[in-house]
Formats: C-alpha cells, structure tokens, sequence
C-alpha cells in the first residue's frame, strides 16, 4: 500500500469509515501486533522468595542480580482487555484550516483502535464527550422513545444509563462484529458540538471502568478547568492504563498567518483582529508552555502522551503506541 494512502486527507476521500480503519490497520499493522489473546492472559502481579516446589521457569533473575536471592514472579489470570476510546467533539475539534479537521482526525484515530482491538477479540467502548447544542438535545428529547433502539443505533447502546452532560454518547465495551459497526456508525455522524468538560467526562468512565482498563483519550486537550489532567490521574491510581493523543492542527502549533486576520474563540462567541506579526511569539511562547505543563503533568501521573498533529499519517501514530506498549509490557 502506498505510503501516501495513509494521509489523513487522503483517507479522508475513502467511502466510510471502516472502509479507512481497515485500511490503516490491516495494511500497515498485519503481522505487527499479535493478538495477545490465547484463551486467558497472565499478568505479573508481585514477586515472593522462591521455595521448593515453586516453578523455576518463573524466577525472576533480575532479581537475583540485585540481591543475590531468588524470587519468584507471581501472576494472576486477567480476562479480555477492556478498552475505553474518549473521543472530544466538542466546538474546539472543529477546526482544520488545511486537510482535515482534529474531529475527523480523532475519527479515523479511534476507528483504526477501535478496529484494532476488536479484531484482537479486546472488548472496546465508546465514550464522546461534547454535550449536544440546546436545539440538539431538545429535539432528543422529543424523540419517541420505544422498547427498541432506532434503526441507526446500535442495539448495545447504553440508552440506560443516564449520563452526565459532559458526556454525549456512551457504548459499553463488546467485542462482537456487529458492535464494532454500531461504533463506527456512531463516529461516522459525530459533529463537534458543545463546550469542552473533560473533567465530567472522565469521571464518569472511571465510574464505568473496571480496574486495568485501558482508556485512551483523543482530544485537544483545550479545556478551560484544571481538574481534567487531574481526572486522569486519578484513573491511573485506580490502576487503569491511560494514554492521550493530543489532537492540534499545525496552525495551533506553528501560527503560520501573516495577515491581518480575525481570530475567532473555538468555543464561544468572542472575535479578535490581531497582526499575527506582533502577536505570534507571545502566542507561540503559551503554547510552548502549555505543551510543557500538560506533558510534565501527565508523566508525572504515568499517562502515556503522544502530540499528534492532524497532518501525522495514522500508520506512524499507531506504530509508534504499539511500540511504546510493546516496550512497556517487556519492562514489567
């Protein structure tokens, strides 16, 4: 497959979304990341000094290096992982000058997980944060509510579960092919819509996660409250693997205007006219340590962070997460 397929906005002209996430993951990542289900997986739980009768294939010799004594790893059986995509789409996702915009970006991204994982037989959901404009969710509202999901919707849509206004769409994790379509029929439709609260949106998925769940965030991170790194913090005492794709286009990160130009709020009404000529290297000295306070802060709490910008061809985003949890797992 030629390189350039795997353009986002090449990507972009394919007819559907499964149509690219296929494209993405059986093209580029067939044979690279083995399925690690083989009926129940272990995992490394904690040593205890080995005794006679103990299986000497487990010693940790590590361990005895350091120490001079043995020890011996122990495991517990762990079922299917249990993957949770948060997708942001709210107003701020919007924007793409060039190519494509970080919500249709984070689309084809979560696809091709979302592909990934189920094809691995992993159990994977959906969250999308962004509550709906007001007419939106009014119209929801008045919606006919039967005993059966509409047609367009998945049937394990959790229509249940009551959710908090952050969240606009939640799927709990399956694994199934017909989940798998209801998902990325859902992404499909996605607009950005709503105010950033992902803050909200978190805590409610680590309501919903159990422990060891893997949650990958998709977002530009542009939330006005501090409590959003602080969620995912929390999310990783409870032992849940996190990683973030932070999503910004490359006008947020280079500031390439030159004219005269109206810089309007991605979220909110307000409108500036600025030079970009006189104004370019305080803005680029804020996002440099906005950059730098988010990336200290999320290594600081064990969240795995990758700045992605939009123009990154998909292949190399996932290789690069693959590798980087392919490495984690042969630490351990």
């Amino acid at each position: 497959m030629p390189a350039t397929l795997l353009d986002p906005t090449t990507l972009q002209k394919l007819a559907t979304l499964q149509l690219r996430a296929r494209h993405v993951v059986e093209g580029v990542l067939t044979g690279l990341h083995k399925s690690p289900h083989q009926g129940q997986a272990v995992e490394f739980a904690e040593h205890k000094e080995y005794a006679p009768g103990d299986e000497t294939r487990h010693i940790d010799w590590r361990a005895f290096a350091r120490v001079d004594k043995y020890y011996v790893k122990k495991f517990e059986l762990e079922t299917n992982l249990r993957a949770y995509l948060v997708l942001d789409a709210s107003r701020s996702m919007a924007y793409g000058r060039r190519g494509v915009t970080k919500l249709e970006y984070a689309k084809m991204l979560g696809a091709a997980l979302a592909y990934l994982l189920v094809r691995q037989q992993d159990l994977c959901g959906l969250v999308v944060s962004g509550a709906p404009e007001a007419e939106a969710a009014a119209a929801d509202d008045l919606a006919p509510k039967t005993g059966e999901p509409p047609a367009d919707q998945p049937a394990d849509d959790a229509r249940d579960v009551r959710l908090p206004p952050s969240v606009r769409r939640y799927l709990p994790p399956r694994a199934s092919p017909a989940h798998l379509n209801g998902l990325l029929g859902v992404l499909e439709r996605l607009s950005p819509e709503g105010a950033t609260d992902l803050a909200g949106t978190i805590d409610f998925v680590a309501e919903k996660a159990q422990r060891r769940a893997l949650v990958l965030l998709l977002s530009d991170l542009f939330d006005p409250s501090p409590k959003a790194l602080a969620s995912l913090a929390k999310l990783r005492k409870r032992r849940c693997e996190v990683a973030v794709f932070h999503l910004l286009d490359r006008d947020e990160l280079d500031f390439p205007f030159d004219d005269p130009t109206d810089f309007l709020a991605l979220e909110g009404a307000s409108r500036i006219e600025a030079n970009p000529r006189s104004v370019r290297a305080g803005y680029l000295a804020e996002m440099g340590a906005f950059l730098k306070q988010t990336r200290r802060a999320l290594f600081d709490s064990d969240v795995e962070y990758a700045l992605t910008p939009t123009d990154e061809p998909l292949d190399r985003v996932l290789l690069t997460f693959l590798a980087a949890r392919r490495a984690a797992s042969r630490a351990l």
